[in-house]
């Protein structure tokens, strides 16, 4: 059975409530992939009734963090090596049509001194040096909470919703995956990407092709990491750390 901690739910929004208490434990680690759990063990560990927690665990579900099993309630979805390359992948071609549409004149320009821009890149950069300070730290669960925070906040300035739902989501998604690689490492120091900063800089510059190439070597990056922590997991010996400036690899040479 989970254990959430002592969290008292006590706001009118049970089901919302229910849903980002539940999510927290995923992304830190301490509800398991595989693991499995009943509505009435949330229900009574939060000392709520069974219809917002069912509510909170079908939302859970829709957004591919649950699986549910009709006869023995929740379990926590276990995501695969295969899983984070196509969520990369994913995330990659959405990012490529942004830029693409932000450089083609199929989207508004980014305009930096434009006051309601320049306030938000001010409080996503704010949310960046957070993030990076966590990240050389090795305190996953803060570098989490900012790092998801920041590129919400960063694909909001592009003016599509519907876009920033979708990323935001994949990026849970990536992170639940990750998380449990991480959580194994005695120290996650040097493992993090940590260039957030460099990235708001270089929009607030208007060098887009600065960003590209910085998104670039984050999806190098992560391609390079998930290769290393899974091999580590699989019991084959040290794996070369990708560093913070590696370039592309010769397969992410097109995602940005």
């Amino acid at each position: 059975m989970p254990r959430p901690g002592n969290v008292a739910v006590t706001r009118s929004t049970l089901r919302q409530q229910i849903a980002d208490a539940l999510r927290d434990e995923v992304l830190a680690g301490r509800l398991q992939p595989g693991q499995e759990f009943t509505v009435k063990e949330i229900a009574d560990q939060y000392g709520v009734s069974a219809t917002p927690v069912r509510e909170a665990l079908v939302d859970l579900s829709a957004q591919g963090l649950l699986d549910a099993d009709q006869h023995r309630g929740f379990r926590v979805h276990e995501y695969s090596p295969d899983d984070f390359r196509g969520m990369i992948e994913a995330r990659s071609l959405v990012t490529e049509g942004m830029f693409h549409a932000l450089t083609h004149g199929g989207a508004p320009r980014l305009r930096p001194d434009e006051p309601r821009l320049a306030a938000l890149l001010a409080g996503v950069r704010r949310r960046g040096e957070e993030a990076r300070r966590a990240a050389l730290a090795g305190e996953v669960t803060v570098l989490i909470g900012y790092d998801l925070r920041f590129w919400r906040e960063l694909a909001s300035a592009f003016g599509n919703p519907y876009l920033t739902d979708f990323l935001h989501r994949l990026r849970v998604q990536m992170w639940v995956y990750v998380v449990q690689h991480l959580r194994q490492l005695p120290d996650q120091r040097g493992r993090l990407w940590a260039r957030h900063t460099e990235l708001v800089d270089a929009l607030t510059e208007g060098d887009t092709a600065a960003a590209r190439a910085i998104l670039d070597t984050y999806t190098a990056y992560s391609l390079s990491l998930v290769e290393g922590l899974t091999a580590d997991a699989a019991g084959k010996g040290p794996v070369r750390r990708p560093a913070q400036g590696d370039p592309p690899a010769r397969d992410a040479d097109t995602l940005p």
